[in-house]
């Protein structure tokens, strides 16, 4: 029974580090940004101070956040007492009695084979895991599960990078229902908003250093510089808008 728990636990402690990781991307991380920290918090392993001002600066993570430290915390007391006991000779090999058993296998190195039954279990769990479509479809799963459940609501932005001092580099997606179809730079005041376009990704092309006459279509994406807290009440505030 404690082997199977131990089994049970590191599967269900994998799709909840990957449910965490969906989540922080639907807020807007970037994919592997998402899943480092969905990992950390879980572990309570790797997290720095730098990437720290992306969880801490956002509520809807912070509450990601903390649900992963609380889960993260109890999966490690149930592995660790869990693994402990498989140990025990009678957990994979029970004792039964029939003659000359321990001539076969002696009960004196049954922990060693116990402790080889773990590691190729554990094995077979990481091929699974890590096999590329597998890991597609159970991302698509529970990013779809998410979404429709309505657990977390993805945004139309992704911060890339983030400075000391709450700046970073964003890239916002222009919506079919945004506000900013149709205006120039200069009309939409994104710089009044202390928010910088350097870039405007449009139909595979790039128009770095826009000038402030260059209009915003449907379906371009603003890579922007400024005050993330600036640009998430922005996209929020057009999201608000769309219901």
């Amino acid at each position: 029974m404690n082997l199977i728990i131990f089994i049970l636990t590191i599967i269900v402690s994998f799709i909840v580090v990957r449910i965490g990781a969906i989540a922080f991307e639907l807020t807007g991380l970037e994919w592997s940004l998402a899943k480092f920290q969905a990992l950390s918090c879980f572990s309570g392993t790797g997290f720095t101070t730098r990437e720290s001002e992306l969880i801490t600066g956002h509520p809807k993570r912070r509450q990601i956040a903390t649900i992963l430290i609380i889960l993260g915390n109890a999966g490690i007391v149930t592995l660790i007492a869990t693994f402990a006991n498989s140990l025990n000779p009678n957990t994979i090999f029970p004792e039964i009695k029939i003659p000359y058993l321990d001539l076969v296998v002696p009960v004196r190195i049954l922990p060693a084979v116990n402790f080889i039954v773990i590691l190729f279990l554990l094995f077979l769990i990481y091929k699974f895991f890590s096999n590329v479509k597998v890991l597609k479809i159970i991302t698509n799963f529970l990013r779809t599960s998410l979404i429709k459940n309505t657990a977390v609501k993805p945004v139309s932005f992704a911060e890339l990078v983030s400075t000391t001092g709450g700046y970073g580099v964003s890239s916002v997606y222009v919506s079919d229902n945004s506000d900013l179809i149709g205006k120039t730079l200069i009309q939409a005041e994104l710089r009044k908003k202390d928010i910088n376009v350097l870039v405007i990704e449009r139909d595979g092309e790039s128009l770095p250093n826009p000038s402030p006459g260059t209009k915003i279509k449907k379906g371009d994406s603003l890579i922007c510089f400024g005050k993330l807290g600036s640009i998430r009440k922005v996209i929020h505030s057009l999201d608000n808008e769309e219901v």
